[in-house]
């Protein structure tokens, strides 16, 4: 890719003469800042962008327009957020828009059961073909998406960040899989900002800032330590320094808590845990273990629960979500289009969103106070763009930081942070960690949410591990679990219970 330069309508420019060069047979990390560059680059190889610049294949140069081009020239990607249909079998998610049906188009099941039988043995990608994709884990829809790609011939595989979600035994079981298409001749590229998995996967790095190449490099023989120079232009603190923690009152109790799932099983299951001040309690697992019905119940999303939330002694079912903020709960969701933002708005409209009847006098808005203080904030999180910018028009890293920067500089007694630094650069997740921790060490209470297990064991002064509804495991000392051990928790093949010298 040569001279890559895409610029949208409102003047963003997302690629400025950005070049790339992969070669055939090996495993490609595209890496750089929220904004940098690297999805748009991507897009426009796999066809869903157009910008100006060239693209060769083999030699040859292709003029790739759409998807289905990319399809048809051997090119697949694997969004970070899954495109499968929830309600079919894998094996029509793996066929889907390519199936085999008869004369009469009824689907041949035999046939693709078949050739998708044999494409998760040739890649050593054993899943329940007749599940439906609704009801699979993480990591098994994610083996799904690959093998969809694959049954369409591709030879390229773009991957967008892969194991934002996955155990480490499940990162490992998917690097053995990647590594047995690179030996097989497929080409895979990496969209990621895990700068440990890279130096573990990958052969060569192409990193990105502010829409440009700043160079690519063998994994070999670059540390670390200067890729994270180079993606943000500065040394970038990896250890985050934490006074001892000295836990105060009990913030929030959650007693017997149990929501109704799917059927007669519940999503979580008679759960009960304190968070208190000055300290960081974080409950991991893998998504869909009752994390989520958790934090709806705490945060007032939802009341459709047994049980009892009390914040500082007080109930909340009742409580409108306005009357719980303004005594100091702040939220950043996991689902920051759906719950964390107004796509439609700007950037000012959605940091200031939590200021209006602060700065308002009889009903005038003090814009030039809430202007300043929302520059203020973007420059402090660095936040790329205008104040004016459309937020459907960022990142979904630099989405987030604005996210981040609204609720955790809105003076909080209670922080409920799931999935904080979710797609973001490394540059912000050191600026959101100093935060969480700054709020700690003031006394306030934080609740991390979190499936990666370095930023868990980074910030976390006490862990609570969910599966299947159920607290397997509480760990008060966590320097005495590695993240192998707490992955057999998250994963239920250990429980507290069975580990008498952690009870």
């Amino acid at each position: 890719m040569i001279g890559i330069t895409k610029v949208y309508p409102i003047g963003v420019v997302a690629n400025d003469s950005a070049s790339l060069s992969v070669r055939k047979g090996e495993i490609h990390a595209v890496a750089g800042e929220n904004g940098a560059g690297k999805s748009t680059i991507m897009k426009v190889l796999y066809g869903a962008e157009r910008a100006e610049g060239e693209i060769f294949l083999g030699g040859k140069k292709e003029e790739i327009t759409s998807p289905k081009v990319a399809n048809a020239l051997g090119i697949g990607m694997v969004y970070q957020h899954f495109m499968l249909v929830k309600e079919f079998p894998a094996y029509q998610n793996i066929f889907f828009g390519i199936e085999e049906t008869d004369r009469f188009g009824v689907l041949k099941k035999k046939e693709m059961l078949e050739k998708a039988e044999e494409l998760c043995k040739t890649y050593d990608m054993p899943i329940d073909l007749d599940e439906p994709c609704g009801n699979m884990s993480v990591s098994n829809a994610q083996k799904v998406e690959i093998l969809k790609v694959l049954a369409r011939g591709a030879d390229i595989l773009i991957l967008d960040e892969p194991t934002a979600v996955l155990t480490p035994q499940e990162t490992e079981q998917l690097f053995r899989q990647l590594r047995l298409l690179k030996e097989n001749g497929y080409t895979v590229i990496i969209i990621t900002h895990k700068l440990k998995e890279i130096k573990e996967l990958c052969d060569r790095i192409t990193i990105m800032r502010a829409g440009k190449t700043v160079g690519t490099y063998n994994v070999a023989v670059i540390s670390e330590a200067e890729i994270s120079r180079l993606m943000v232009g500065r040394d970038v603190a990896t250890e985050i320094p934490k006074k001892e923690c000295r836990a105060g009152d009990v913030v929030l109790e959650v007693k017997g808590l149990s929501v109704k799932g799917k059927g007669e099983k519940l999503a979580v299951d008679h759960v009960s845990f304190r968070a208190r001040k000055g300290e960081i309690l974080c409950m991991a697992g893998v998504e869909g273990n009752g994390q989520r019905e958790v934090v709806s119940a705490i945060t007032g999303l939802s009341s459709a629960y047994s049980g009892d939330v009390l914040f500082e002694g007080k109930p909340i079912k009742k409580q409108r979500i306005k009357a719980i903020r303004n005594r100091g709960l702040v939220h950043i969701p996991e689902d920051r289009l759906k719950t964390g933002c107004d796509a439609g708005s700007s950037i000012r409209d959605n940091l200031i969103s939590l200021d209006y009847d602060k700065n308002s006098v009889f009903g005038f808005i003090n814009y030039k106070k809430l202007n300043a203080r929302s520059l203020e904030q973007m420059r402090a999180y660095e936040v790329k763009g205008s104040l004016h910018h459309k937020m459907a028009m960022l990142s979904g890293g630099n989405m987030q930081k604005v996210i981040v920067a609204r609720e955790l500089e809105n003076d909080p007694v209670l922080v409920v942070a799931d999935q904080p630094t979710r797609g973001v650069d490394i540059g912000a997740i050191e600026a959101i960690h100093k935060k969480l921790v700054e709020i700690r060490d003031e006394g306030k209470a934080v609740i991390l949410i979190s499936a990666d297990l370095s930023e868990v064991f980074r910030l976390s002064d006490r862990i609570i591990v969910f599966h299947e509804g159920k607290i397997t495991a509480e760990i008060s000392d966590v320097s005495s679990v590695d993240e192998i051990r707490l992955g057999r928790y998250m994963l239920g093949l250990e429980t507290m219970e069975a580990n008498d010298d952690e009870t």
